[in-house]
């Protein structure tokens, strides 16, 4: 039996399981659940004859993954926080954050103390009994996040049971950072989970969304993402995606947004961990006056393989979106960076511009990099530009000549490059994490 009808067979039999469940009559979810599966049985996982996929081979996760077999049930019971899980839960999220562990909501490590009145942040397993949440999960949970074309995204629409859903009320504006933290042990070789998160913030609200995923010590797992957010009209949110996982860790991220009329989605992605890690970002600007702002930075060391996939429509006109993700590559290690914007016909008054630049610190380092346009209208201001370099020696000299050891003048040039992203950040614990997390790649310090 080949390894994917056996995957296959092993997802029928947990999809079964789940089916059998009492979900307190939600026939929609069993319906969404099987008709997701099904999708993934017609078209499986993607392969290297896929355009999209043709840097990325995702066979090692198709050898590799498992389902737990106590994936079904309630949430775990709490776990005591070793130091480098502990190190992952951010201090402006004190009182406003959900934790899971392995897949199961960690109730002591969690809190909502901080939050304003009417700001729901739920488990999906909460949300889901709740009949105020009920119907806007129905309402909205696969409609941005295609799974009919992806594998990856229909797995884990079949198979999540957990996640969570945030709701921030119309008008409403909250101070604090919402953290939703998933963490892994990787207890058990290839074992899968499949985190859900839906967030929807109605006209007028805003907030900002700290979104991690790391892992402890060298645990081989794999972890299958879908993030779905809604914006409404003059909503906006300020997104952090964090995605720390173990060196051995296999990691798939899908982020599907929607973004109403005059609303703003200001987004930051940063890819430090993983062996193997790919990330699918697609916005729809489908309503007048909408904002975009889509950047990214990815670090990579010996043998680590990062790939980035963005799709952005431009369906209504006067909308914009902007996009930087810059990488740094190290040792014998891979990225890939693909980002399409596409102008439809309608879409006059369009401004687009899309960026992608690379330092490579060594000659094993690869980049795939190709940044798209497709415009369908005249009235548009576009541009979109790809560079891969390493340290400029003028540069360098410089430095050097006045005074600095040529190694810490190759770390300050680095550092400079990746701070340009980092800067970005607003949340003072993870601008501080994530500095040390680029120096120790570069063996350096802050002092």
């Amino acid at each position: 039996m080949s390894t994917q009808i056996a995957n296959e067979s092993t997802f029928r039999r947990t999809l079964n399981r789940l089916q059998d469940e009492d979900l307190d009559g939600a026939a929609w979810l069993k319906a969404l659940r099987e008709n997701a599966l099904g999708h993934f049985e017609q078209i499986g996982f993607p392969t290297t004859a896929d355009e999209d996929w043709k840097y990325t081979n995702v066979a090692p996760i198709l050898k590799r993954i498992s389902i737990p077999e106590d994936l079904i049930g309630s949430d775990g019971a709490d776990a005591a926080a070793d130091e480098e899980l502990a190190d992952q839960l951010y201090a402006e999220t004190r009182g406003s954050r959900l934790v899971f562990l392995n897949g199961r909501l960690q109730r002591e490590w969690s809190s909502r103390e901080a939050l304003p009145d009417g700001v729901v942040v739920l488990s999906i397993a909460e949300a889901l009994t709740d009949e105020r949440y009920s119907p806007i999960l129905r309402a909205n949970l696969a409609r941005e996040a295609d799974y009919t074309q992806n594998g990856f995204v229909a797995v884990n629409t079949a198979l999540s049971v957990s996640g969570a859903f945030v709701l921030i009320p119309s008008d409403v504006k909250v101070p604090v950072p919402i953290g939703l933290t998933f963490l892994s042990t990787g207890d058990g070789f290839g074992v899968g989970s499949f985190p859900r998160t839906l967030v929807v913030v109605e006209r007028g609200g805003s907030a900002t969304l700290l979104e991690s995923y790391a892992g402890s010590g060298s645990g081989s797992y794999v972890l299958d993402a879908v993030t779905e957010i809604v914006l409404e009209d003059n909503a906006q949110l300020e997104h952090l995606r964090i995605q720390r996982e173990s060196e051995k860790a296999l990691h798939i991220g899908t982020t599907a947004v929607r973004i109403g009329r005059a609303a703003k989605w200001n987004a930051t992605a940063i890819n430090l961990g993983a062996n193997l890690s790919r990330h699918g970002i697609t916005v729809s600007l489908a309503n007048e006056g909408g904002e975009a702002w889509v950047d990214g930075l990815y670090v990579t060391g010996d043998g680590q393989h990062t790939d980035t996939h963005s799709h952005i429509d431009h369906l209504v006109p006067n909308c914009s979106s902007h996009q930087m993700y810059k990488g740094i590559l190290d040792g014998k290690s891979r990225a890939v960076f693909n980002g399409k914007v596409f102008v439809h016909k309608g879409a006059h008054g369009t401004d687009a511009l899309q960026t992608n630049r690379n330092l490579l610190l060594s000659n094993e380092a690869r980049v795939d990099t190709k940044p798209q346009l497709e415009i369908f209208n005249e009235d548009v201001k576009c541009a979109h530009g790809a560079t891969v370099g390493q340290l400029e020696d003028e540069e360098l000299f410089y430095l050097v000549s006045r005074g600095l050891r040529p190694d810490i003048a190759k770390n300050l040039l680095t550092y400079g490059f990746a701070e340009e992203v980092i800067n970005k950040i607003k949340i003072e614990s993870v601008k501080k994490q994530l500095d040390e997390a680029v120096l120790n790649r570069l063996h350096a310090s802050l002092g």
